[in-house]
């Protein structure tokens, strides 16, 4: 079960390197603000195919298209704060949002707009349906969205809750049988289970192999960022691994040292 686990972890950490960013807004009845650039398409991504209503005045400025639940907006001059009205076909549900264009050369990345669910049917859902990703694949996956993508495309993880670290030094031991030098980043808890980024830097004089099996603790799953560490010097040297444990933080995962050979007593 731990390969598989470790299989499944190490697909999510590359799809969280692969996938492109996407800024994520929640509608709760407050106007959302979409800047644009002058000159770029701008994309908003729905959950269902909504009409567009904007003002006469920039009907001309603003070229618009809705096709299956993702809208077009591209700006062919600076424009000036205006709202547009984004209004579903199928519940006739309206969405405000505030555009603004400048001139400019940023990228900017897709939108995409999520309606806020009442209190109670959120609930009812969690009651009703059992989470469809195993927690350590949700933990993972936030975690390394957390260190690698833009804060703001991070979507909130119901139940996961950022914990205070326990002392880094004691997880040099992790990596005994590899000249590396290992610090604790940060950590997440969800229900019973923890996940803990660590960032391992080689210090020795060759590139080293990274095989969740040397590592010297109890883990339920561990997935590293990089399959192996370069050079040290080089930019390849550092990686980060994401260990999931169970019943408590990763400093109650380690194991002992393995002891030291001592040195034969000679009898003058």
């Amino acid at each position: 079960m731990m390969r598989v686990l470790i299989m499944i972890l190490a697909v999510a950490a590359g799809w969280c390197s692969a996938v492109g960013a996407v800024e994520v807004k929640y509608w709760d009845r407050l106007p959302l603000a979409v800047p644009l650039t002058v000159g770029q398409e701008r994309i908003l991504l729905l959950d269902e195919d909504v009409r567009v209503g904007l003002p006469a005045a920039i009907a001309g400025k603003l070229r618009v298209q809705s096709v299956g639940g993702t809208v077009y907006l591209r700006a062919a001059e600076p424009l000036p704060p205006t709202r547009l009205q984004l209004q579903s076909l199928k519940s006739g549900d309206i969405i405000l949002i505030d555009i603004e264009a400048l001139e400019g050369s940023e990228t900017l990345e897709p939108v995409k707009i999520v309606a806020q669910a009442p209190v109670p049917e959120v609930e009812a859902a969690k009651q009703a349906t059992p989470a469809a990703t195993p927690v350590p694949v949700v933990l993972t996956r936030y975690a390394a969205q957390n260190l690698y993508a833009p804060l703001r495309t991070v979507a909130p993880q119901p139940g996961v809750r950022q914990v205070p670290l326990s002392d880094s030094v004691a997880f040099s031991s992790l990596l005994p049988t590899e000249r590396v030098s290992i610090k604790a980043l940060a950590a997440w808890r969800l229900g019973d289970y923890w996940v803990t980024a660590v960032k391992i830097v080689n210090r020795g004089p060759g590139k080293v192999a990274l095989d969740p099996r040397h590592l010297h603790a109890t883990l339920y799953a561990a997935t590293f960022q990089h399959a192996d560490l370069g050079l040290a010097g080089t930019p390849e040297d550092t990686t980060v691994a994401y260990l999931v444990t169970r019943g408590g933080d990763l400093k109650h995962a380690l194991l002992l040292p393995p002891p030291k050979p001592e040195a034969d007593d000679h009898e003058s």
